[in-house]
């Protein structure tokens, strides 16, 4: 893990844990480069809440926070343990630069996390912390959120922020999945990449404004704002490198990020 601070990965449908795509064997494969880090802090797209939250179950459920894919999908279970001691450290340290924490104890893994982490890691036996993104939170305070976790790479600590790229279900062309990308969401995405890779934070938070077409790329938010945790996570003028990008059903961006 000594090349990388942290990871933005797109997780896509429910169904990316079982399909053979591109995407899919991309973390497969991401995984096994990885090797096996101490825990895993996951900053997931669905898992919402007022003030910054850590999940802190010993034990954290599979939740199945989706409906109408294919049979088997929602009776997938993701069975790696929790760390309550490693929640109770990270919200000590975020409570030292500033931000009120919560730690959820009955929460457990939704698909934003277990996701990602069956493809990477199906060993299930790395302890799993999920932290929320804050609601209406813009993303200079989920990069600074992220700041809390600078440190964890030192410690084998492996941060990913799970999102979308580009994240507009309402656009998706359902009947295609490897048609090409819509002019829109191309230009959002070359935008934003273009902020990344040159590490200019100020204009990709205020992507809203400048970004094209920031609506319909991301009509909300929420899909976007782990990529800036993990941007925070892996400190002051972290040089990002791409690592994947697939696109599916004309306007879903399953693009892949690591900062170090």
């Amino acid at each position: 893990m000594d090349w990388l601070r942290s990871l933005f990965v797109s997780h896509g449908a429910p169904s990316l844990a079982t399909e053979d795509t591109p995407p899919a064997r991309f973390l497969d494969e991401l995984g096994s480069a990885l090797g096996r880090p101490r825990a895993i802090v996951v900053a997931s797209a669905h898992f919402e809440t007022e003030i910054p939250t850590l999940t802190g179950a010993v034990d954290p459920r599979t939740i199945h926070d989706f409906e109408g894919f294919p049979d088997g999908v929602d009776a997938i279970e993701y069975a790696a343990p929790g760390s309550p001691e490693l929640a109770e450290m990270i919200a000590d340290r975020m409570r030292a630069t500033g931000y009120p924490v919560k730690i959820d104890r009955q929460r457990g893994l939704d698909h934003g996390i277990w996701v990602p982490l069956k493809r990477m890691f199906p060993a299930q036996d790395i302890p799993v912390v999920g932290l929320s993104i804050v609601r209406d939170a813009d993303a200079e305070t989920h990069y600074h959120l992220g700041t809390a976790l600078a440190g964890l790479a030192d410690e084998e600590i492996l941060v990913i922020g799970s999102g979308g790229f580009v994240h507009n279900l309402s656009t998706l062309d359902w009947r295609y999945r490897e048609t090409l990308p819509y002019d829109w969401a191309v230009d959002f995405s070359d935008w934003m990449r273009e902020c990344i890779s040159t590490d200019d934070l100020a204009r990709a938070c205020a992507w809203r404004k400048r970004a094209p077409h920031a609506a319909l790329a991301h009509p909300s938010p929420e899909h976007l704002m782990p990529l800036f945790v993990a941007w925070g996570a892996a400190g002051p003028h972290a040089r990002a490198y791409d690592l994947h990008r697939t696109w599916q059903y004309g306007s879903l961006a399953l693009h892949s990020f690591a900062f170090r």
